[in-house]
């Protein structure tokens, strides 16, 4: 059946997203395929750390992307709970390594107003907004990422790249000293994407958009986390890890949130003045 990617993990990693299966009967999720990044290579790339109060510990729950200097941008279902609380998470920002020590606080958190929790990841809309307690300077470290204007489409087969510190196999945790992971993924066909899911049941919407081929899945990456592609010499955040199916049979890829889809509701808050 089909994994949410809102488990929360005991290991380092916290929710992560599934990817393509390499062989009969295993289930991988994380980043497979991929290699170490190099420190600022993807400046935009933020850890989502949650604070769980029943465990009374802080977790590395998902990814996400700097899409402005006080905003960041990752998956709704990467925001447990009915009511959350923004004291309850914090951003990691410039590491390739988990660091919760020079994490960033929330102070506002904005859920797509269509996001259902109760149909989670799959319902569509899932994505949110995290707006940081202060505005973030740029360095070789950190840098917000460009969003795709609505006009252009992604080709079909545009390679693309996707970042996480997910774990790296089935029950096999990223190992120490757990550096953020890379993988470029190919952007599969809306048609094909929808037609391969509608088998098992599954609805792809126009919102969301498909990428990843056989051990290198486009979900290859923490919840929540950005798929970008680069034109013209320019990255552009296209898309964000949303789901997958559970048993990562060859033949499903990743679905992601489609950003242009939202780019009104995000640029409405993001310049908004409240």
């Amino acid at each position: 059946m089909l994994w949410l990617l809102v488990l929360t993990l005991p290991c380092l990693g916290g929710s992560v997203p599934v990817t393509s299966d390499p062989g009969p009967g295993t289930e991988l999720v994380g980043i497979v395929g991929g290699h170490d990044a190099s420190n600022g290579k993807w400046p935009w790339q933020v850890g989502l750390w949650v604070f769980f109060p029943t465990k009374n510990q802080w977790i590395l729950f998902c990814g996400g992307s700097l899409i402005h200097p006080q905003w960041v941008l990752t998956a709704a279902h990467c925001i447990p709970g009915r009511n959350p609380v923004p004291q309850h998470f914090k951003v990691q920002l410039g590491q390739v390594r988990p660091s919760f020590n020079d994490s960033v606080r929330v102070a506002r958190i904005i859920r797509h107003p269509e996001y259902r929790l109760e149909k989670e990841a799959v319902g569509g809309a899932d994505l949110a907004l995290l707006k940081l307690e202060a505005s973030v300077r740029p360095s070789n470290l950190v840098r917000w990422i460009s969003l795709l204007p609505a006009s252009p489409a992604v080709p079909p087969g545009t390679r693309c790249w996707v970042t996480g510190w997910g774990d790296i196999a089935y029950k096999e945790p990223l190992p120490p000293p757990h550096n953020l992971q890379e993988v470029e993924v190919p952007i599969v066909a809306d048609e094909i994407c929808r037609q391969q899911y509608l088998r098992i049941g599954l609805v792809v919407t126009d919102d969301m958009l498909c990428a990843g081929s056989r051990g290198r899945d486009s979900c290859e990456g923490d919840s929540g986390g950005p798929l970008v592609c680069k034109w013209r010499n320019i990255w552009f955040q296209v898309g964000v890890v949303s789901w997958g199916n559970k048993y990562g049979l060859s033949g499903f890829p990743g679905v992601y949130v489609r950003v242009t889809s939202f780019l009104a509701w995000i640029h409405g808050h993001i310049h908004s003045s409240h």
